[in-house]
């Protein structure tokens, strides 16, 4: 069976995964500048070009798209409303060509017609973790999905114990607010083995593998 992989997933030091007062101008809230500032150094950006650069990070990071068919996101990953979709032409935050390059499903109460941008295709579809889950892998074949975030969205996957590797990349800031991603999962690492390795640009990257 293929495996549910998180990739590139950065965290800060208290736990937060997204700022507060996410809106379509600010896709971590508060913490936009930063988080930006921190994915630009980790190289978490994809499709970015060789500058000279290229370290730890970048090998690390360019996991991301080996091997996958698919990807899962919740509806915040596509867009930071709740409710009816607007009608006002909103196509993601990644320009006309996004990055994934696969069958992508957002999790989401509202379901609507499939979007292409690109080379994506973006499903927009209800149900439990297991049930999208299953979607996801049906699309994948015989590839991989990979679970994009936000964090309630991981974090309700690996509460349903659904992840089989997860790429945490810590970063030495502190938010204070926003959105966690450890909340509710007592004894998570007892699931996986956990390996961390830290890197010059100042991150620490933990890989828990069922």
């Amino acid at each position: 069976m293929s495996k549910l992989r998180v990739h590139n997933f950065v965290v800060s030091l208290d736990g937060y995964a997204t700022g507060e007062g996410q809106s379509t101008e600010a896709a971590f809230g508060h913490a936009q500048r930063e988080f930006l500032d921190w994915f630009g150094k980790i190289r978490i950006w994809r499709g970015l070009q060789p500058d000279g650069k290229l370290g730890p990070d970048e090998a690390i990071a360019a996991a991301w798209g080996t091997g996958i068919g698919a990807e899962i996101m919740g509806r915040n990953k596509f867009r930071p409303t709740t409710g009816p979709w607007p009608d006002d032409g909103w196509r993601g935050w990644w320009g006309e060509e996004p990055p994934f390059h696969t069958p992508c499903f957002v999790m989401t109460h509202w379901e609507r017609e499939p979007l292409i941008v690109g080379a994506t295709t973006f499903h927009f579809v209800s149900g439990t973790p297991p049930e999208v889950l299953e979607r996801a892998r049906d699309a994948a074949g015989d590839l991989d999905v990979r679970l994009g975030g936000g964090p309630t969205t991981v974090n309700e996957f690996l509460a349903a114990d659904l992840v089989d590797y997860l790429h945490v990349v810590l970063v030495p800031l502190v938010l204070g607010r926003g959105v966690r991603l450890w909340d509710g999962l007592d004894a998570l690492h007892e699931r996986f083995t956990v390996e961390a390795v830290s890197v010059p640009s100042g991150a620490t990257h933990l890989f828990f593998t069922r």
